[in-house]
This record gives structure tokens, C-alpha cells and sequence, in this order.
């Protein structure tokens, strides 16, 4: 893959099998080069709708996410959440359209929100915490203008690559069965199926009930399977909460029920809640660990998602360019920056991108109708606040799930790849870290390559990390022998 850009097609030639430039087209039709790239408004406008709706969940799932206490103890409004998250989505996929003019959608990374919540906010405050969002967003950004984001993602290998994906999908996962209560903290064991052994209580079942329908559409390939699922979950709890005694203190974030108008004024009072430095407590180690934790989950998927997106609506070749790639990879890396500024979290491209490419979306116009409707849930936060968190809690086991689909991907009979990859993926969830996952595959990668006599194929890239990730994993003791505290 590459990031060269090349121009868009202008000619009748390169617009499609069967298409045709008419005279006189429209403004939209020009700026977004619709009829060059074989499509039609219609396609764009049904594109546009269907990402939207493949990707909706995400105003459920990254408050749900981002709901924890950060250092001081100190909670993020869910409102001021939900209208974060809806703005950034809105924000950056709008740019997406009008500027990287490709059918791409972004919104929060489930994978950089778990980074904030479980590795930054225990030990910063929240608009810290976003201020490393800006911080690392910024990073991106300079790498994708200096081109070290391509030569960072070639020297990784593609094993580690696919084990971090997987890894970061059990993490999401863990997450999920956590907040809906279906795992719980043992007494005895580290964990255990429930409070005690056993599901307890109403809601927990809901969200097996949910998880399970979700699959079911999974498994017939239902477009929007989870914004389906999530909107039926949330009924069958409103309707069981009526006609069943359930105390209240049972559902995780409150009984789901409307409460007052389903219209509200959006609530901004976390935007711009950010603060740069006093990390003097963190230790320049963790913060530089955090930053780098934050590149890697941010963009670690983009460039294989835009190109993947790109060549299934036929605008890359077969070397990876397609028009505006080095724009969408910039716009991709800025979401950190936007995201951070509205304290919903590090934008990404979502791959359900592919979705509305699967009904005709060919141009950014798609993305202007995706983030539009992005920009109008900011007035139905009321209607997105009644879904229960069990509800929503599913969805991440679904994501988990898909995310590790990669796993075909590994050669499990070569060990100098199973075993980092193993690491990698198992460390991330029972460590509640995804640096640890990093850190313990690229050690296991080059300490194996090594004693096969192969040191030359782990790379310079590589090899200064694993003695960063050494460090990382020492620096308790070596700070011990130099008597630093």
C-alpha cells in the first residue's frame, strides 16, 4: 500500500462499465465527481443512509466506554458524551465528504476510548486524558505529512499487525460482559459467571437475549444486524420493565424510560474541556507509553480500511492509490485532534464504510449524508440516553467478536509468529492493558527471531521497539537501582 495520491478520474473512460458523463450536470454532480465514478445522487443519498445506520451504535457504546472515573474520581456527563461523540462522528465525516471527497465515515475508536478509560483516566484527570488525544492525533497527522505512517506500518509485521486487531477485540469484549454484568469479580477466583456463580437479575438476561439476536442477523447477513439488535434489545427491556417489578438499582445506567421530550438542546459543556501537562506524577515513561498506545490503537486499521473501502467501491488500483488518499489518511489522523477538542474520544474510519459502498456509494456525497445525520442525533440525546447499558454492552461482545475474525489470517504451525501473536492477544485482556499486549509480542517476536538465527528479518523499527517495550516492563526496577521515585 501507499499513500501517493493520483487524480481522480475525469474522463467517461475511467467512470465505470456501462457509465456515462452527461452535459450539464449539477454542482453536486461536478464537485463530487458522481456520474465520473458510475454513480448517481440516489446511490450516494441510500449510501449515505446505510452507514449511518451500520454505524449508529457508536453514540451508545463509546459514552458507555468513556462512563468510568478518572483519577480524581471525576465522571464525564453522559449527555455532554453522547453530543461529544455525535459532534466528532458528524465533524469529521463531514470533512471526509467535502474535503477527502470518498465514501469514508469516521467516528470514535472503540479501541482508543478503551485506551483512555482502562490506561489514562486512572491516571490523569479526563481533560488530560483528552489532551493526549490531541496529542497523539497531532502525531498522526505529522506522520501521515512526513510519510513515516507508511514505513511505521511495513515495519510492523503483519502477524503482530492481526494480534493486536484480535487482541484489542477481546479487550472490547471483556469490557462488554464486564458492564452487563455477565462476568463479575470473584471471591475465590479472579472471575467468575455472575455475581455468585450465576446470572442474577433481569437485565443480564436482556443482554444475552440481545447478544444472541444479533448473531442470528449476523449469521443471515441483515445490514444494520447491530443498530437492529441494540433497537430491539432497548424495546423488550422497556416492555419487561413495565410489566415486571424490577428495582431500579438493577439496570446498570437506570430503568429505560423517556424521560421528558425526546428533543433537547445538545449539551456542549464538554467541549473544549482539555488541559496540557501536569503529567508530572504520571512520569515522562507512562506518558510517552500512553501516546504511543494511543498511535498504534488510532491508526492502526485506517490505512488497510480506507484502501479496502477504497478498492471495493473500485476507486484504488492495483498498487493501492485511489484519489484523495493522502488527504483521507490526514482527515483520519486530524479526528484525533477534533475528538480530543470535544472530549468524545479519537476519530477513526469505520469499516461499516463498506456497507453503504455495498448500496452504490462512490463519492463523498455519501459522507455528507452520513455525517449529517450524524449532526442531527445531537437533539435526540433523550431517545439515546433510554437504552440500557446491558443493551449496548452487547454490541462490544459483537464487535469482539468480528474483530477476531483476523486469526485466519496467522500461520499457528510457525512458532516465531504463533507464539507473539498468543501473547499479544491473551496479555491485553487479562493484563486490562493494551500496551502490555504491544509490549509482550514485539519482545517475543525479535528474543524468537534471534534464536533462530533470523535477527535480520525483525528490522531496525523493531528492534528499537522492543528495547523501548524492555524498558517499559523493567522500569520499576531500574528506577529502584537508580533510586528514582
Amino acid at each position: 500500500m501507499t499513500q501517493q495520491s493520483v487524480e481522480p478520474k475525469t474522463s467517461p473512460e475511467g467512470a465505470g462499465p456501462g457509465s456515462r458523463v452527461p452535459a450539464g450536470r449539477s454542482w453536486l454532480d461536478r464537485y463530487f465527481h458522481i456520474s465520473e465514478r458510475g454513480s448517481t445522487v440516489a446511490r450516494e443519498l441510500r449510501g449515505g443512509v446505510t452507514t449511518f445506520m451500520a454505524m449508529a451504535y457508536i453514540l451508545l457504546l463509546n459514552p458507555l466506554i468513556l462512563g468510568g472515573e478518572d483519577v480524581n474520581g471525576n465522571l464525564l456527563s453522559q449527555p455532554g458524551l453522547i453530543t461529544a461523540t455525535a459532534f466528532a462522528a458528524a465533524a469529521t465525516t463531514l470533512l471526509m465528504g467535502f474535503v477527502g471527497k470518498v465514501p469514508l465515515a469516521l467516528a470514535a475508536g472503540l479501541s482508543v476510548s478503551g485506551v483512555l478509560a482502562s490506561q489514562v483516566a486512572p491516571n490523569m484527570t479526563w481533560p488530560q486524558a483528552m489532551g493526549m488525544c490531541v496529542i497523539y492525533g497531532v502525531v498522526i497527522c505529522l506522520l501521515v505529512v512526513t510519510g513515516l505512517r507508511e514505513m511505521i506500518m511495513n515495519a510492523i509485521p503483519l502477524a503482530l499487525k492481526h494480534g493486536i486487531t484480535m487482541g484489542i477485540g477481546l479487550f472490547i469484549a471483556l469490557i462488554g460482559l464486564y458492564k452487563a454484568g455477565f462476568v463479575h469479580q470473584g471471591e475465590a477466583t479472579p472471575v467468575t459467571l455472575g455475581p455468585a456463580g450465576e446470572l442474577a437479575g433481569w437485565p443480564v438476561l436482556i443482554f444475552c437475549v440481545t447478544l444472541l439476536l444479533i448473531f442470528m442477523l449476523q449469521a443471515r447477513n441483515i445490514p444494520g444486524a447491530i443498530l437492529i439488535g441494540i433497537v430491539v434489545g432497548t424495546l423488550v427491556a422497556i416492555v419487561i420493565n413495565t410489566i415486571v417489578d424490577i428495582d431500579p438499582k438493577t439496570w446498570s445506567s437506570g430503568p429505560p424510560e423517556l424521560e421528558g421530550s425526546a428533543v433537547s438542546t445538545p449539551d456542549f459543556s464538554l467541549f473544549g474541556n482539555v488541559e496540557f501537562g501536569g503529567w508530572g506524577d504520571v512520569g515522562v515513561m507512562t506518558v510517552g507509553m500512553i501516546v504511543f498506545t494511543l498511535v498504534l490503537a488510532g491508526f492502526f486499521d485506517a490505512m488497510a480500511t480506507i484502501i479496502g473501502v477504497g478498492t471495493e467501491a473500485k476507486l484504488a488500483d492495483d498498487k493501492g492509490r485511489m484519489p484523495g488518499l493522502s488527504k483521507a489518511l490526514f482527515i483520519d489522523g486530524a479526528g484525533g485532534v477534533i475528538g480530543g477538542v470535544a472530549s468524545g474520544s479519537g476519530q477513526t474510519v469505520f469499516v461499516e464504510s463498506a456497507t453503504g459502498v455495498g448500496e452504490g456509494a462512490r463519492t463523498g456525497f455519501a459522507s455528507v449524508v452520513t455525517g449529517l445525520f450524524f449532526a442531527a442525533c445531537l437533539f435526540f440525546t433523550p431517545l439515546t440516553a433510554i437504552v440500557p447499558t446491558e443493551v449496548a454492552s452487547a454490541a462490544l461482545v459483537v464487535i469482539g467478536a468480528m474483530m477476531m475474525q483476523n486469526a485466519r489470517h496467522v500461520d499457528w504451525g510457525d512458532r516465531s509468529v504463533a507464539i507473539p501473536v498468543f501473547l499479544t492477544v491473551v496479555l491485553m485482556p487479562f493484563t486490562y492493558t493494551i500496551t502490555t499486549g504491544v509490549a509482550a509480542g514485539v519482545i517475543s517476536y525479535s528474543a524468537i527471531k534471534l534464536a533462530q538465527g533470523r535477527a535480520r528479518e525483525v528490522g531496525a523499527f523493531m528492534w528499537g521497539l522492543t528495547v523501548i517495550f524492555i524498558v517499559f516492563f523493567a522500569l520499576n526496577p531500574i528506577e529502584s537501582w537508580l533510586g528514582v521515585h
